[in-house]
């Protein structure tokens, strides 16, 4: 039989707590909406508790933030097995998932919010951005990258964080073509490298060697044939 009385939570555990009901309501609107008395209320505590577990909406906003930035850098682990277009397509499917779910607060992030332009914010944003950038690297084979070869990399995780702020304000492009889309970008932008340079020219074609007659890639290049025969 219940009492009804609750048990209290430890200190890192109510930490925890409160971050993630912030997390949830940033995921639902800008964290410039989202009151403290909000969070209080939708955590069954105070106001004053609130500010005894973090000083103040700003680093309520960064703890939620670190959390937020290690799950989508999470997006982007993937088994090197197969090839890699399909590898892409299964770490964008994964990377949309996150945007869909925190659309508000990923879109808070990179366009401006409560956070935004502080050094801890912004060393999170570039965590996450490198841990995409090593990524990406790994499933190319590539330990230390050329200088044009960082220049698409980097190029191309800019792009996809562009198409999935620009994907938020109404979806009018459905997800799964943008997730198809983005994989093509990354080979058309390795394509471009390699009519310039001849290490990307053999990492291209690395890159298409394994890939399936039904492999984005491939899909790509059938497409292009078509468009200009």
């Amino acid at each position: 039989m219940r009492t009804g009385v609750r048990r209290r939570m430890g200190v890192e555990e109510r930490r925890q707590q409160l971050i993630g009901v912030a997390l949830e309501l940033f995921s639902q609107r800008s964290p410039d909406e989202v009151s403290i008395d909000e969070i209080a209320a939708a955590a069954g505590i105070s106001r004053p508790l609130v500010y005894h577990y973090f000083p103040g909406k700003l680093s309520l906003y960064e703890a939620a933030l670190k959390r937020a930035a290690e799950d989508l850098a999470s997006r982007f682990d993937e088994p090197r097995e197969g090839p890699l277009g399909v590898r892409l397509l299964r770490v964008m499917g994964r990377y949309f998932d996150f945007v869909d779910e925190h659309g508000p607060g990923f879109s808070a992030l990179l366009r401006g919010g409560p956070a935004v332009g502080s050094s801890a914010t912004n060393a999170l944003i570039d965590s996450v951005r490198q841990a995409a950038y090593d990524q990406i690297l790994s499933h190319l084979g590539v330990r230390e990258a050329s200088p044009r070869l960082e220049l698409v990399v980097r190029s191309w995780i800019s792009l996809a964080e562009s198409t999935a702020l620009i994907w938020l304000e109404g979806r009018r492009v459905p997800r799964a073509e943008l997730e198809v889309q983005l994989v093509h970008d990354f080979a058309a932008l390795a394509a471009v490298g390699a009519a310039h340079d001849e290490d990307m020219a053999g990492l291209l074609r690395t890159m298409v060697k394994d890939e399936p007659a039904d492999g984005p890639f491939a899909v790509l290049v059938g497409r292009l044939i078509t468009l200009v025969s």
